[in-house]
């Protein structure tokens, strides 16, 4: 192996163009640690969130962004017994200070990586474990939700929101998504059971007595959010929440949640299993090569895409 590798960095925070191409000394792994050689990085809001301003990264610049990775294992650390050289896997970095997938090769923690399903490819794995890890984080760990529930998730055509109605279909409930009317053929073909058109309907007046609700948009999103749970529900917000959020969310009787998603083998393991039985999957709005970084931080931000982009290596 040559001793060095190409990585996406920014030397400061800005638009696009502050993202070059440039080489770094590929790592080596420590205790508990493998070294990936990737293949696919999805890209996801918080890239280019941290991208124009420091918002979770605490790491100093240079800065070399990227969570989700579907790769190789090229080299395995000391005491690491699950993966092998060789060994297919994804996963997402730890969150927020573990980035670096915008890379030829990332160090990751071994258990915040599993095998990669034979049946998905590496631009679908790596589109799928920082979106979905926070959907199930959310909808199962936080909500508990149950068969039979009704769940309403907001931005059901976005790139959590659109692995959400899965996840919750895959759960057996039943499924509200609000989203342009445009999408709306879109998110029923995911198994949604009903659809609100946020720029012509208010969905706290259309909808009442869900058990959950996903909001990916936070805002006044939340407060009009509690109106639509019934007595005992939960409002989960990937956004975090607010002293008013919370206190509006005692006076209802109903949970409000605010949350962070985290590496997570558990988690992985169940999304692989879907995504291998054909239950789960991203939808791929476009892929980029490595060094067109910028470009794929271009067409996220327009906020018309639907589904994941993805940089392949």
């Amino acid at each position: 192996m040559t001793k060095t590798m190409r990585v996406i960095s920014q030397d400061t925070f800005g638009g696009p163009e502050v993202l070059t191409e440039t080489e770094r000394e590929r790592p080596v792994p420590g205790v508990g640690q493998v070294l990936v050689r990737v293949r696919a990085a999805g890209v996801n809001p918080t890239d280019w969130k941290n991208r124009q301003r420091r918002t979770t990264v605490s790491r100093p610049l240079p800065l070399v962004l990227g969570w989700d990775v579907s790769g190789v294992v090229e080299q395995v650390g000391w005491g690491v017994a699950l993966h092998e050289v060789g060994d297919e896997v994804f996963g997402m970095l730890p969150y927020p200070d573990g980035v670096g997938a915008f890379a030829e090769y990332v160090l990751a923690p071994a258990r915040a990586l599993v095998t990669k399903p034979t049946e998905i490819d590496h631009v679908q794995a790596g589109a799928l474990p920082l979106a979905a890890l926070t959907a199930w984080q959310a909808l199962v760990d936080t909500a508990g939700l149950r068969e039979g529930q009704r769940v309403l998730i907001h931005a059901a055509a976005g790139g959590v929101g659109h692995l959400a109605v899965q996840l919750a279909k895959a759960r057996g409930a039943y499924v509200i998504g609000t989203a342009s009317a445009p999408k709306h053929a879109f998110v029923r073909g995911l198994g949604a059971d009903e659809m609100i058109d946020y720029r012509t309907e208010d969905f706290a007046e259309a909808v009442r007595d869900v058990d959950v609700v996903l909001d990916t948009i936070a805002g006044e999103y939340g407060p009009r959010s509690l109106r639509t749970l019934r007595p005992g529900g939960v409002y989960v917000s990937i956004l975090g929440t607010d002293d008013t959020v919370r206190a509006e969310a005692d006076r209802l009787g109903v949970r409000a949640a605010g949350m962070v998603v985290e590496h997570d083998q558990q988690g992985m393991r169940a999304l692989a299993e879907l995504a291998a039985a054909g239950r789960l999957r991203a939808e791929i709005a476009a892929t980029f090569p490595l060094a067109d970084a910028a470009k794929a931080h271009e067409l996220g931000e327009t906020g018309r895409t639907a589904g994941k982009i993805v940089l392949t290596v």
